[in-house]
């Protein structure tokens, strides 16, 4: 999964966003290391859309322009929390190497 995928979804865990909520939420989640453009993420929003990741929640009208709210859907959620797993798996075989390689260093 592509690192700007994970923080797009986990920005919709919990709550619907519009787009711009999204974008900004996933700059906050990811420390600002992920900063979505427009085209990036409204093209990110549509692939997942198709896949089935997240759907539309509703559509409003503000100040004559069209907002879609999306939300995470079921696949979505067992998607992230895999990906989430598996990251954390590859933390710790970082981890546990320097460790071993501290403990190297001790004796």
């Amino acid at each position: 999964m592509h690192r700007s995928t994970y923080y797009v979804l986990a920005s919709l865990v919990g709550e619907p966003l519009h787009g711009y909520g999204v974008a900004k939420r996933a700059e906050e989640l990811s420390d600002g290391s992920v900063k979505l453009t427009a085209g990036t993420l409204y093209g990110a929003l549509d692939r997942l859309v198709d896949e089935g990741s997240i759907e539309v929640d509703r559509e409003e009208t503000v100040k004559g322009r069209r907002r879609r709210y999306f939300r995470i859907t079921e696949s979505g959620t067992q998607a992230i929390v895999a990906e989430s797993v598996a990251l954390r798996r590859a933390a710790d075989v970082v981890d546990g190497a320097f460790s071993n390689l501290r403990l190297g260093e001790a004796r």
